[in-house]
């Protein structure tokens, strides 16, 4: 947390150095605004579009292009119903409802895609559906426990750190809370 309180965010132009974007908050849709409005690629999620520009800002080359989605993905056919405990996950299959559909049913209405079901269908291709009924239950007790929220949802982050110091606050607090924390600079 900066100690310039009295600093304010400057307007998102060219002008900006590479050190300076870093030292504030911006949302991937003004940051994919700027890069647009500077020929470079708006693709990729906030870290990648962030360090485009801060390379091109400081004069750097802006590294390579984001791949598209679909070759990230994988680009291969997804399942569709009807889908059984035999069926075996293709490469590429997303997170999808012919998938939520068949968990629901085999698991239950408390089922839900967290993070090791994500990572183990985007991971599983090969194996089958049964094999990920097995995962679910095998990961139940890690997913119970308190997990790390990832750099890129800094917006959660912040609201679950700040209600842990503020149990009884309410959400027009946090979300007040949370617009001056966007609005200083983060050194």
């Amino acid at each position: 947390m900066s100690t310039n309180i009295g600093e304010s965010r400057p307007a998102l132009t060219p002008a900006l150095t590479g050190a300076e974007l870093a030292r504030w908050y911006w949302t991937l849709a003004e940051l994919s605004g700027l890069a647009r409005e500077m020929g470079l690629s708006a693709g990729g999620g906030k870290a990648a579009v962030t360090a485009r520009l801060a390379a091109a800002l400081d004069g750097l080359p802006p590294g390579p292009a984001p791949a598209p989605a679909r070759a990230a993905r994988g680009g291969g056919r997804q399942l569709a119903a009807p889908v059984d405990r035999a069926t075996v996950i293709p490469r590429g299959q997303r997170c999808s409802q012919v998938l939520r559909e068949f968990f629901v049913r085999e698991i239950g209405p408390g089922f839900h895609f967290d993070a090791f079901m994500r990572e183990y269908v985007a991971q599983g291709s090969g194996r089958t559906l049964a094999d990920a009924v097995a995962h679910w239950h095998a990961t139940r007790a890690r997913a119970a426990e308190p997990q790390e929220v990832a750099a890129q949802f800094e917006f959660n982050r912040f609201l679950r750190d700040w209600h842990a110091r503020h149990p009884d606050g309410a959400r027009a607090q946090a979300l007040a809370a949370w617009r001056a924390h966007r609005a200083r600079p983060r050194d």
